[in-house]
């Protein structure tokens, strides 16, 4: 037994999982938040416990009741206008939230209902017609008080953001266990139905070992904070700009698993020929990357792939992609992540020479004997195809999640241009009743050019002032957007950009935010388009 005895009572029911929501998206504190959580995990029922594991990992529930049909749904119950309740839902700024909070008191008494039985019955109802589907919502939410209703919702819509990090509930799972955070991360990875595993057998070791594809957690950097002593202890290799990833084989089964762990095999089907040629229990960490003769390519045109169910012929020659991989995980069957990392490396480099198959290539070393000399060789990043450079200790071995101290990412400084805000509309959550979601534009001759949309690098305070400034400005309304005077200038900051065909400007930017407010500035000192496709032909 791994998990300890639970109390299990029977009235452990809805309520107590939307308290738990409550109490987890209110606090501040991290040890407040890993209490409650292993409080949770004490008293619930064992499925309620999967569920929840599930929940914050990652693994929501497929949606089987549509947005618009909880929309009308409340409308006709609270008989409110529709006008009305979109107003409410654009001050909001969240569909579940809106709803609760316009629905009536209920009528009869709480439900009993566990959090595993909510889901179980919304899996039933999936494949009923729409007039019982409503019935069965309409029940639920005459049953449940608003912070039930809450959570009920997003169980339904999908979007269960609270606040919560994965680390958090691993460390949780860790306090009630007694078990080594890193080994529940491990455990809790890969392919598992929360509806049939019980948390007994997630985090039973010997059950584990038969689930063949399971992953390992993926090692992340922080940015560098100053540069190590002794360079002649630490290793250089680009910092790629791809999908994270890991190639398994085991058992003769190949996988591949993406970062966000989301099984991608039948995404690449240039890696088939791994499935074969990889020796059984071996697994690799890299990047995926587009690649023509070993030269990345634009990340954008990776993700012309990744929603695609069908892949032509066109699409693979037009965009191949190669897994660029730095490091190895297991080897012949034994986990070597605790091996240092030079000696990883070296079979790593072995193995890969041996295969000589060109869909998998290793990710080099950057050679340098000084980190004055790297500078200069990370400013020829985006020459490279990368973002930068990741330093890493040769002695180090590979942990679990976002740690300091042996590997380091060094980027490069973004791209950056200047451009006018002319749309704004409000944001969610928190910033619901502030406009915090803006569109920016470039001069093309005597116009302005829409070429992207930012939300992120304002403080509280900034946002504030331009929320202020939108409110006294809008020139025209459509929907939750408000067109603005063109006047406020900021400086847009993006790590890449490329053609689209999908775009008025032409051009579509890879992580745009804005990096800096400029005052000092008016609209006729922004860049112009033509600025934006010198860009594209420079660094597209």
């Amino acid at each position: 037994m791994v998990m300890k005895k639970t109390k299990q009572h029977q009235s452990y029911d809805m309520k107590h999982f939307a308290q738990l929501i409550w109490q987890l998206g209110t606090s501040t504190k991290t040890n407040a938040k890993i209490d409650a959580l292993a409080n949770y995990f004490a008293e619930a029922k064992q499925k309620d416990i999967s569920w929840l594991i599930a929940l914050f990992t990652g693994r929501r529930p497929k949606r089987t009741i549509s947005a618009a049909h909880l929309q009308q749904w409340c409308i006709e119950l609270t008989q409110h206008p529709r006008w009305l309740f979109d107003e409410c839902y654009h001050t909001v700024g969240d569909l579940a939230e809106t709803i609760a909070l316009l629905l009536p008191p209920p009528e009869g008494e709480s439900t009993q209902s566990s959090l595993a039985d909510i889901l179980a019955s919304l899996k039933l109802v999936s494949t009923q017609n729409d007039e019982a589907k409503k019935q069965f919502i309409l029940q639920h939410w005459q049953s449940m008080n608003t912070r039930e209703r809450f959570v009920f919702n997003k169980l339904i819509t999908g979007g269960f953001r609270i606040g919560i990090s994965q680390k958090t509930m691993v460390n949780a799972l860790a306090k009630f266990t007694q078990l080594d955070p890193a080994i529940i991360a491990h455990r809790i990875s890969g392919q598992w139905d929360p509806s049939t595993t019980t948390p007994e057998q997630l985090l039973n070791e010997e059950i584990q070992q038969t689930d063949i594809s399971k992953p390992y957690p993926f090692y992340l950097a922080y940015a560098i904070e100053g540069m190590p002593e002794h360079p002649d202890e630490w290793m250089a290799e680009w910092k790629w700009d791809g999908i994270r990833g890991q190639l398994i084989k085991r058992n003769r089964q190949f996988y591949v698993w993406s970062r966000g762990e989301e099984l991608m095999t039948e995404k690449f089907p240039e890696y088939n020929a791994l499935a074969e040629k990889l020796p059984d229990g071996t697994v690799l960490d890299g990047e995926i990357i587009p690649s023509i003769e070993q030269t990345p390519l634009s990340f954008n045109l990776l993700q012309t792939r990744i929603g695609r169910k069908n892949l032509t012929k066109k699409q693979l020659q037009e965009v191949p992609v190669t897994f660029f991989a730095f490091d190895l995980l297991e080897w012949q069957g034994q986990d070597i992540r605790t091996t240092p990392l030079a000696e990883r490396r070296r079979i790593l480099s072995s193995l890969i020479h041996s295969l000589n198959e060109p869909a998998l290539i290793l990710s080099k070393e950057v050679p340098f004997q000084s980190w004055q000399q790297l500078e200069q060789v990370r400013m020829h990043s985006r020459d490279n195809g990368a973002e930068g450079l990741m330093i890493k200790r040769l002695s180090s071995t590979y942990q679990t999640g976002r740690k300091k101290g042996d590997w380091w990412k060094w980027k490069i400084d973004p791209l950056v241009i200047d451009a006018v805000m002319i749309y704004a509309q409000k944001g969610h959550g928190r910033r619901s009743n502030l406009y915090t979601d803006y569109t920016f534009a470039v001069r093309s001759d005597d116009q302005l050019i829409t070429f992207t949309k930012a939300y992120s690098g304002l403080t509280d305070q900034e946002i504030a002032q331009v929320d202020a400034f939108v409110k006294k400005n809008s020139l025209e309304k459509f929907g939750p957007v408000r067109t603005v005077k063109p006047e406020l200038v900021f400086e847009i900051a993006f790590e890449g950009i490329a053609e689209s065909k999908r775009h008025k400007s032409g051009v579509a930017l890879r992580f745009p935010r804005i990096n800096r407010w400029r005052k000092d500035k008016t609209v006729d000192d922004i860049n112009t388009l033509e600025d934006l496709k010198k860009m594209l032909e420079q660094f597209g």
